[in-house]
């Protein structure tokens, strides 16, 4: 299915899977999900008044979803280090199985993309 098409949100793709998907948070805050479908929406509907102005704005909206995924994932990978790294004593096995499971979840969250 295209993004823009009926029964399916443009920015689907960037919550990590559709609205049934399992635990874990999104890979990008819902408000910025909204703002970033908005755009391709707007996009999309201004394609057929002016098609070389709605595939531009398409290019940088893509760029920008790419930079704020970026910018998620290395927060994400920084706040999952800290749980487990930079500590004087070695970590306890329920922490490192903690950190273990939530680099699985957000690994599989980011195969799902």
């Amino acid at each position: 299915m295209e993004p823009g098409e009926p029964g399916r949100a443009p920015h689907e793709s960037l919550t990590g899977a559709s609205s049934g998907r399992a635990t874990g948070s999104a890979l990008l805050p819902r408000e910025e999900q909204d703002k970033l479908g908005t755009r391709m929406q707007d996009a999309l509907n201004s394609f057929v008044d002016s098609p070389r102005q709605s595939v531009e704005e398409a290019d940088a909206l893509f760029d920008d979803a790419v930079r704020h995924l970026t910018e998620s994932l290395a927060e994400q990978r920084r706040s999952l280090r800290a749980t487990w790294q930079g500590q004087d004593t070695e970590a306890q096995t329920e922490e490192l199985r903690l950190a273990l499971r939530q680099y699985r979840e957000a690994t599989e969250r980011l195969l799902r993309i």
